[in-house]
């Protein structure tokens, strides 16, 4: 190739590149036939946290401890635990103003589907669902478009936000309701 072909060529490319905001990338299209249902048999364990509270996670999932943090994950589908500090009531109000906008600053082009109160079992609670894009995959670099599940339990101080992500169309509303009403506060 001469130098003009290739500078053509390379203008060609950088034209078809979308422009972006600094810091934000496009969603990327759900799968047809999207990895990630949790089995209808999977078996769960109790998984106690030194944090003061217990829920039921998928044995056999790989699990990743950090200040603060627990992570459980099976291939695209994830569980994360993390506990902070609250000093005001977690309400719709405080899930609009402070939550919500957190959320939508992930950066994986995140989008709020929905906010809700729900009751469980540890009581009420704020429920925000969204849609993300997974980090990029470690050997592939390969990004699926996930639904995610938020919820925070707030009590004496402490937020626990659980976090139940898979990729988008994935059928794991029974195993996701399992698990978010199996919280409880020892």
């Amino acid at each position: 190739m001469n130098k003009r072909t290739v500078l053509g060529f390379l203008l060609a490319c950088s034209l078809a590149q979308p422009v972006l905001a600094a810091g934000s990338e496009p969603a990327v299209a759900p799968e047809v036939s999207p990895p990630g249902d949790i089995p209808d048999n999977q078996a769960f364990v109790i998984y106690k946290s030194p944090a003061g509270f217990s829920i039921k996670v998928p044995e056999g999932w790989a699990r990743k401890d950090a200040p603060n943090q627990t992570i459980y994950s099976d291939k695209y589908n994830r569980i994360s635990l993390t506990v902070t500090d609250v000093a005001v009531p977690v309400d719709m109000a405080y899930a609009k103003s402070v939550l919500v906008p957190e959320v939508e600053s992930i950066g994986r082009a995140s989008s709020v589907t929905k906010v809700s109160r729900v009751k469980l079992k540890a009581g009420a609670t704020v429920k925000i669902a969204f849609d993300s894009n997974s980090e990029p995959n470690a050997v592939t670099n390969k990004q699926v478009r996930e639904e995610n599940e938020r919820f925070y339990f707030a009590k004496g101080g402490k937020l626990v936000t659980l976090q139940l992500s898979a990729p988008k169309g994935a059928d794991n509303v029974d195993q996701w309701k399992l698990i978010s009403s199996s919280f409880r506060w020892n």
